[in-house]
């Protein structure tokens, strides 16, 4: 199913970069997505990780008005979701599983509420993915708006990365199991979106989002992670890929996230000690995912990968 991004010739780079800057300006934070930081970094970690060709792409699609840097947009698709235009792709954000399956099925859980199928995060990035491959194909300008997909790729890439946004039908996600974050009033899933980046931030970078970004780059290359990076960026198909990592995310919000919370209760030092790992790694995860999709889509690989529409 091809879907969106034909609202604005991608070629129109001064009303597009009218649009978003605007939206930047004047929209107030939404819930369920990663943190405006948590989708920052996984952005700006993707993007020194692209090779030249992508580099090149993904600065001839941004408007000239954020001046190359694809993290200063990365948000703009929540900021987006509730304009009348854009309301459709208010299911693309997540996943609902059934309850405690802990499992994703594509078939059975991709669709929208009234069951439209491929309307949920990991058929939106196939979808964007499947888009941007007609960079190359000289028509891509008439079909489809081109800078609007590389953003919601972008975008999309954190959302399936973070746990809750694979979670429980009942609950949306754990927004609905009410709790407390240390001293202050939250839910379940706005303390994955959110409450543990800022902690972190405010704990251990003196709200420094740049030094927290830092120290997650140097787990990656010299670090923590550095064993494991070569392996998430393993992909066979890039449009069957966004399942996996959608399974990734089931399995830890039941390990990490549902597991031993019950409404009401209060969630502090344990819980963010343990949690804060996870969260570091998934925000790292999409990343590097993220850049190997642009440099694949953009490279000297997109040979290698069809385009269906």
């Amino acid at each position: 199913m091809a879907y969106g991004s034909k609202g604005l010739l991608a070629g129109s780079f001064l009303r597009a970069a009218a649009l978003v800057l605007a939206v930047l300006a004047s929209a107030a934070p939404v819930a369920r997505s990663w943190s405006k930081e948590g989708h920052m970094m996984t952005c700006q970690i993707a993007q020194d990780l692209l090779e030249p060709e992508a580099a090149h792409a993904v600065r001839n699609l941004l408007p000239e008005e954020v001046g190359g840097d694809l993290s200063a947009l990365c948000v703009w698709p929540d900021q987006v979701r509730h304009w009348y235009k854009y309301r459709w792709t208010g299911p693309l954000h997540f996943i609902d599983t059934p309850d405690k399956a802990c499992t994703f099925d594509y078939s059975r859980d991709c669709h929208g509420p009234d069951g439209a199928k491929d309307m949920c995060v990991a058929g939106a990035i196939a979808n964007f993915t499947s888009q941007l491959l007609h960079y190359k194909h000289g028509s891509a300008d008439r079909k489809y708006n081109l800078t609007e997909a590389l953003l919601f790729l972008s975008h999309f890439m954190g959302d399936v990365h973070q746990p809750m946004h694979v979670g429980f039908t009942s609950d949306q996600g754990g927004n609905s199991i009410d709790l407390r974050w240390f001293k202050h009033k939250s839910n379940l899933h706005h303390v994955w979106d959110r409450e543990i980046i800022q902690t972190a931030l405010a704990e251990f970078y003196d709200k420094d989002m740049d030094t927290f970004r830092k120290q997650l780059e140097h787990n990656l290359t010299k670090g923590t992670w550095s064993d494991d990076v070569s392996s998430w960026g393993d992909c066979e198909d890039l449009l069957s890929c966004p399942t996996k990592y959608a399974t990734e995310s089931i399995n830890l919000a039941c390990k990490w996230a549902y597991n031993g919370v019950h409404e009401g209760e209060t969630l502090s030092d344990d819980y963010f000690d343990s949690r804060l790992p996870i969260v570091s790694r998934r925000i790292v995860q999409g990343g590097v995912r993220l850049a190997m999709f642009l440099n694949r889509i953009f490279g000297h690989h997109n040979r290698d990968v069809a385009a269906p529409f």
